[in-house]
């Protein structure tokens, strides 16, 4: 990512492996040149193959990027400001390839005779809107070359935090499953805090393997709206635990469990104070230099401090056996090379 900044003056991070560019007025002469340097820098510099797609739009530059990807003719550089290139593709690209149609919407659209993404772009956007909703009428205004989404330099923060894990061994016991619940509200916790929020609403779910019929099957989730939002980690393992033991059912092989935060908001808002609330609910009072603290500690010590349970039994947690080499970031994994 700090590579691409060096070819734009402005620049979104959209995943960890993804950007889109302003190249408005910086390579107008020759954009596939231009689309071939960044290509060479990024492999040159990191090793990662790239392809660079183009448009006047983000989901045309999303449209030019799959194509470069599938097409070898292209190089991994494609440009879709030409009108008359950009309807040869989209006659042939299958509309489920357009950046936010999902399965369930591409359904939907073949119900309606829409199967091409040149079949949606030819759409009139109101009626698109009618039967579906402004976001995929965007879309269409998009594929035809007009900007309806802007570039975000900083990113939104997180309107919803999930955080969840597969275990390396089935879990039958309540206590092993309250643990990593508390493991997965910790970091949900850190990463409400990162971006200076506070949630009013917990969700928790555990269920078994799907992929393994012969054993019994069992899946439940249950959610709270918390009276007071919060962003203290001993609060949020309080609730998901409580919560926990009312949906937990013994005689089960769990295979999966997470917390999920939403109605998430600045933590500056004001909070509701409640006028008649005087039952005591057993919960921690909140600390936010405490938290604060914590942070602090871990981003320093890594995993230096566990807001949770003592003597934690961490055996359910993936093994990294079969992870990939970090080449490009880890010293102590360097290729060695030895010379007789």
């Amino acid at each position: 990512m700090s590579l691409l900044e060096e070819f734009a003056p402005s620049l979104e991070f959209y995943s960890i492996d993804e950007a889109f560019l302003d190249l408005t007025g910086v390579c107008h002469k020759d954009p596939i040149a231009y689309g071939q340097r960044i290509r060479k820098a990024v492999v040159r510099a990191t090793g990662i193959p790239v392809c660079v797609g183009m448009g006047p739009t983000k989901t045309l530059a999303k449209l030019a990027n799959f194509a470069a990807k599938k097409w070898k003719k292209t190089d991994g550089v494609l440009d879709l400001s030409d009108p008359v290139r950009r309807e040869k593709l989209m006659r042939i690209v299958p509309v489920g390839e357009v950046w936010g149609i999902g399965s369930r919407t591409t359904t939907k659209l073949n119900q309606l005779g829409i199967y091409t993404v040149w079949d949606l772009a030819t759409q009139p956007s109101k009626r698109i809107q009618a039967h579906f909703n402004v976001v995929v009428a965007r879309t269409v205004l998009e594929l035809n070359g007009i900007p309806c989404l802007g570039l975000e330099e900083i990113a939104p923060d997180k309107q919803e935090i999930v955080c969840s894990r597969s275990f390396s061994r089935r879990l039958t016991e309540y206590l092993e499953l309250s643990q990593a619940m508390a493991e997965f509200c910790s970091r949900a916790a850190e990463k409400l805090r990162r971006q200076q929020s506070v949630t009013g609403c917990i969700t928790v779910f555990i269920r078994t393997s799907p992929f393994n019929p012969k054993e019994p099957q069992y899946q439940r989730a249950a959610s709270v709206k918390l009276d007071a939002a919060t962003q203290d980690t001993r609060t949020i393992i309080a609730t998901a635990n409580r919560m926990l033991k009312e949906i937990f059912k013994a005689g089960f092989s769990y295979h999966k469990c997470g917390v999920q935060l939403s109605h998430i908001q600045p933590e500056s808002s004001p909070g509701q104070i409640e006028l008649f609330d005087f039952a005591d609910d057993h919960l921690p009072t909140e600390n936010r230099p405490l938290m604060k603290i914590v942070d602090q500690i871990n981003r320093r010590f890594p995993k230096g401090v566990l807001v949770a349970a003592t003597g934690f039994d961490k055996t359910w947690k993936p093994k990294a056996d079969r992870i990939s080499q970090r080449y490009t970031t880890d010293w102590r994994e360097l290729v060695c090379v030895k010379c007789g």
